[in-house]
């Protein structure tokens, strides 16, 4: 499992359904949006900025449950760091491929968990 279902239901308990779910939808946009940013950075060499926001996107994950993806994320500023490019190629796709399983996951869950 990718999600923080603790995280989650505490979110709910102390926001309540509605303002959890509203909580919840920004941030997987957001995460989306910066998602896609990210890959179009990775494709130009902009590092910089890449790095800025896969930053971001620590805080988020973590702030709805998904502390998989927040350590990823985390790993590849630490690969841009480092200058380590082959390291961001593949650190950077795990990202990519934890990102979307993360949010198929919370979006099921939402469907139906809480």
């Amino acid at each position: 499992m990718r999600l923080d279902a603790d995280r989650l239901e505490a979110l709910y308990m102390q926001l309540g359904t509605r303002g959890a779910e509203d909580v919840v939808c920004r941030a997987l946009e957001e995460i989306a949006a910066r998602l896609a940013r990210a890959e179009r950075d990775f494709r130009a060499a902009r590092f910089a900025a890449m790095r800025k926001g896969c930053r971001g996107l620590v805080g988020m994950a973590e702030e709805v449950g998904m502390p998989l993806m927040a350590r990823v994320a985390r790993d590849v500023t630490v690969c841009i760091d480092a200058g380590d490019g082959t390291a961001l190629g593949a650190t950077f796709a795990r990202l990519l491929r934890i990102a979307e399983q993360s949010l198929c996951e919370i979006w099921d869950m939402q469907d139906g968990a809480f």
